[in-house]
């Protein structure tokens, strides 16, 4: 079952002589359970598809479908909501807030939807991130690993449709970068999360399912490396 679709997406910017095709009508889908790496140079477009199928910008054409709802259509309320419930971002620089501890930074998207924290869950990603004894330390109390750590919580907490993940090792060293891929594949073949990284590091995209290669926002391969 695809769990993600995208239709003939594109995003462009400026008009006339200023005008840039930063992704020029990218159609795939995705099945529920997949690990998808995305790949490309810096400036292909990879990143500006990701802000699209996040839901934190908006194409200029073209539609993103994520469990049967396709965002676009949202108003900016409705999907604020939607990313808060169904989809999980994890960032290459954390963006946890400074003043909340680890928990309530995991917390934070549930508290966002006025829903009671899910005590259970809560310990439960707690330990599989290996951070239930720093649970109520402040992000600067935290190492860059352990700090990417509970950015994962908090992409699990409300159990999303997808997981997406914008070089989520390209800040850390060899150790922790091992642990967060790590955790993402636990998530991915555990709980059947739909995951999708873009990546520059191979070793990492080698460990998809899939690898999606963008040029010049373009799809330029979409190869399959395992069933």
């Amino acid at each position: 079952m695809d769990i993600l679709q995208v239709k003939g997406l594109t995003k462009t910017y400026g008009k006339g002589d200023t005008r840039v095709v930063a992704l020029d009508d990218v159609s795939f889908s995705v099945e529920k359970g997949e690990f998808v790496a995305i790949v490309g140079a810096s400036g292909s477009g990879k990143s500006t598809l990701m802000h699209l199928i996040g839901g934190v910008d908006r194409p200029t054409s073209g539609e993103v479908v994520i469990d049967g709802n396709e965002i676009s259509r949202l108003n900016e309320s409705e999907t604020a909501i939607f990313r808060r419930r169904n989809i999980g971002i994890v960032y290459q620089f954390y963006n946890l807030i400074p003043t909340l501890t680890a928990e309530e930074n995991i917390s934070l998207p549930r508290l966002l939807d006025n829903r009671k924290p899910d005590d259970a869950k809560l310990a439960a990603i707690l330990e599989t991130i290996n951070l239930t004894d720093r649970a109520k330390h402040l992000p600067n109390e935290l190492s860059g690993g352990q700090q990417q750590r509970v950015s994962i919580g908090r992409a699990l907490i409300n159990d999303p449709a997808v997981i997406l993940a914008d070089e989520p090792t390209g800040n850390l060293d060899s150790k922790s970068s091992r642990e967060v891929i790590d955790l993402l594949k636990l998530s991915n073949k555990r709980d059947r999360q739909t995951l999708m990284i873009i990546t520059h590091d191979e070793t990492i995209a080698l460990q998809a399912d899939r690898v999606i290669t963008i040029c010049d926002g373009k799809i330029l391969r979409d190869e399959r490396l395992r069933a």
